[in-house]
């Protein structure tokens, strides 16, 4: 499919041109895109995407959306502020008027021509959206939130409507080094307001709720990074609350710094009112820094979850309520720290630009061929439950361990089973479930939970691999102390060389768990061959080390190697010597790994080998909080569900590879 798209592109001072370059950044991975970010004539394609937002920059989007009709991408229920600088601005009121009358009617004409004639009063920017003209000219509608589709509905639109969410930025920045540049202490409680800083942004009264916090907490300090607006008389109002020792404006940032300031915040405010539907790029980057925000509850942000924000009432209790949001969340950073990681979280399963590019490319094709559907839902399927065919579990206390661990072939085995138990079991719930005609590999196969994936998940073809000489394949047995009897198949290859012995799209999930870490040469070929055996769509469940853990940290603080398994093998007299751990990996890496092989990470966490309480590590949790590090993805070990969704990026990451 070809799209032309149409946006705004850095450096232009807009969030939609943030948006747009981020975007095209994985929609390129899945469709032909032919980028017009200035006026342009579309060359031949199969639909035209324009990103429309209220302010001049848009100009262009907007008039090409009239002759060219394609998908329009609402970023707000509002764009008078957008007709009045192609119309009022260049002296063309009779155009402006005749806007006014197509979109508002007789009342709104009249209103605008005793404006014209008196200039006396403003336009009518809140009551005439300007939106009809544009949206009877499209073929589909993307919108980000409800209010915006209702608006569009109220408009009279009744074409395809696709909701699809915002995308989030989930930057790896410490908020240290911008501390440590504002001079702020570790210690001290901050709060951000971020952003073109104009008036409808509540500067005003969060500043006056600032007051009274510092009445209570001298320590607390607030930054507004961003240019301000010319109606805006910042520095007096700083000064009328008596904050100048404790505001600091920042004006305009280069995004590295403005992250990095957002980053240093335990505390951002995202105010708006009024409102008309509009998100914020800003928000998403607080939100996917793990920060506790605090917004208005109007808009789309009434629609975020309970449990990622705060909403303030943009009534008469505006400012009681943001000084008492405040106050809770500087005296308990405990409960702004939880708000906080679970925003992040949140982001990272719903907003992840990937999920949001594929459900764009999902509504456009079928918008391209006349088919589309309402509110686009872009998941992986899942296949039918299937009918569970194992034998009754062992009797004792934990019936599903009991099972696995009678696959245990020796005392040696059982013993490792034992000590990694709640890994076995947490890589089981992970696997995406089996069914007819559904292909699994397990790749260095023990025999462990491998009976499991036939007698739990219910896979009809079971195949394992395991290193060795490519070509040949061993026929290996397993029986549980209960008499149940698994046969696999385990084929031998070298998993960083050879050409693995399966045809493309093969297998419909491949397990790779705790192998990555001991390959020495070349991991990507590894992942390039599992990208190649999986059909489209297909998953990978890898697991592997986490060489970010408190376990990491608290040992290279100690002195020691941070190295889950760093040590080298004595060889042993038959002469055969078992591979070590070449290279552990961070959480941040296995997902740059894997978008690198063509995959979108589905569920990124981390836990334990065997659940067991640590409260030697809390030290290392204070002290990561203290210094606005992340506390998430911790764990002992990394669990991974991808799905296969575009080719592979890169054969030899410059990141990975020299």
């Amino acid at each position: 499919m070809r799209v032309a798209f149409f946006s705004p592109l850095p450096p232009a001072k807009s969030g939609i041109a943030d948006y747009s370059a981020t975007l095209l950044e994985e929609l390129r991975k899945i469709v032909e895109v032919k980028v017009y970010p200035e006026p342009g004539v579309a060359a031949p394609c199969d639909v035209a995407l324009y990103q429309i937002g209220n302010n001049g920059y848009h100009e262009f989007c907007y008039e090409e959306a009239l002759r060219n009709p394609g998908v329009v991408v609402l970023h707000e229920a509002n764009l008078h502020h957008l007709i009045a600088e192609m119309t009022i601005k260049r002296g063309n009121w009779d155009e402006y008027l005749r806007e006014v009358e197509f979109d508002g009617g007789a009342a709104a004409l009249k209103y605008a021509r005793e404006y014209v004639a008196t200039r006396k009063r403003g336009p009518d920017y809140e009551g005439v959206p300007m939106l009809r003209r544009l949206l009877a000219a499209s073929r589909g509608l993307i919108v980000h939130s409800g209010c915006v589709e209702d608006a569009a509905r109220a408009a009279g639109y009744a074409g395809p409507v696709a909701r699809i969410p915002h995308g989030a930025w989930i930057p790896p920045v410490s908020g240290a080094t911008a501390r440590e540049r504002l001079g702020v202490g570790a210690e001290t409680p901050l709060i951000g307001i971020f952003g073109f800083l104009k008036p409808y942004k509540r500067i005003a009264e969060s500043l006056r709720a600032m007051a009274r916090l510092v009445k209570h907490y001298g320590q607390a300090r607030m930054i507004l990074a961003g240019e301000a607006h010319p109606e805006l008389p910042l520095d007096s109002l700083i000064a009328s609350c008596g904050l100048g020792a404790h505001v600091r404006t920042l004006g305009f940032l280069p995004m590295e710094e403005f992250v990095e300031a957002i980053a240093a915040c335990d505390i951002v405010l995202n105010l708006r009112h009024p409102t008309v539907g509009e998100n914020s790029g800003t928000l998403m980057r607080a939100l996917g820094l793990g920060k506790a925000v605090l917004v208005s509850d109007n808009g789309s942000f009434r629609e975020l979850p309970e449990d990622v924000c705060l909403k303030v009432p943009v009534d008469a209790s505006e400012e009681d309520v943001l000084y008492e949001f405040l106050d809770l969340l500087v005296s308990r950073p405990d409960l702004a720290r939880g708000m906080g990681e679970r925003a992040r979280e949140w982001v990272a399963r719903e907003c992840n630009w990937q999920s949001v590019a594929r459900k764009y490319a999902l509504f456009l094709d079928q918008v391209v061929k006349g088919e589309p559907v309402e509110g686009v839902e872009a998941k992986a399927g899942e296949a039918a439950p299937v009918e569970e065919v194992s034998e009754p579990p062992a009797p004792g206390p934990d019936p599903e361990e009991a099972w696995l661990l009678g696959w245990a072939k020796n005392d040696e085995s059982r013993a490792y089973m034992r000590q990694h138990i709640t890994r076995l079991r947490k890589t089981l719930d992970m696997t995406p479930r089996g069914g007819p005609g559904r292909r699994v590999l397990e790749m260095g196969a023990y025999l462990q939970i491998t009976p499991a994936l036939k007698y739990r998940l219910g896979y009809e073809e079971i195949r394992g691999c395991y290193y060795g000489e490519a070509g040949r394949t061993d026929r290996r047995t397993a029986r549980h102390e209960n008499g149940q009897e698994f046969v696999c198949e385990i084929d031998l290859f070298n998993a960083e060389r050879d050409v693995y012995p399966y045809e493309d799209g093969y297998f419909s999930t491949v397990l790779c768990c705790e192998l990555l870490e001991h390959l020495p040469t070349d991991p990507m070929h590894m992942m390039s061959e599992i990208h190649r055996i999986l059909v489209p769509g297909g998953h990978l469940v890898l697991t592997t080390p986490n060489a970010a853990s408190l376990r990491a940290i608290e040992s290279i603080l100690g002195g020691g190697h941070p190295g889950f398994f760093q040590s080298y093998l004595r060889p042993r007299p038959e002469g055969e010597v078992e591979v070590r751990h070449n290279r552990e990996y961070t959480p941040a890496e296995i997902r740059r790994l894997l978008e690198d092989s063509g995959f979108e990470v589905e569920r990124l966490e981390t836990g334990e080998f065997c659940e067991a309480p640590h409260p030697e590590f809390q030290w290392v949790v204070n002290l990561l909080e203290r210094y606005q590090c992340p506390t998430e993805l911790r764990g002992e070990d990394i669990f991974v569900v991808a799905r296969k969704a575009h080719p592979v990026r890169e054969r030899y990451p410059a990141w990975l590879y020299q």
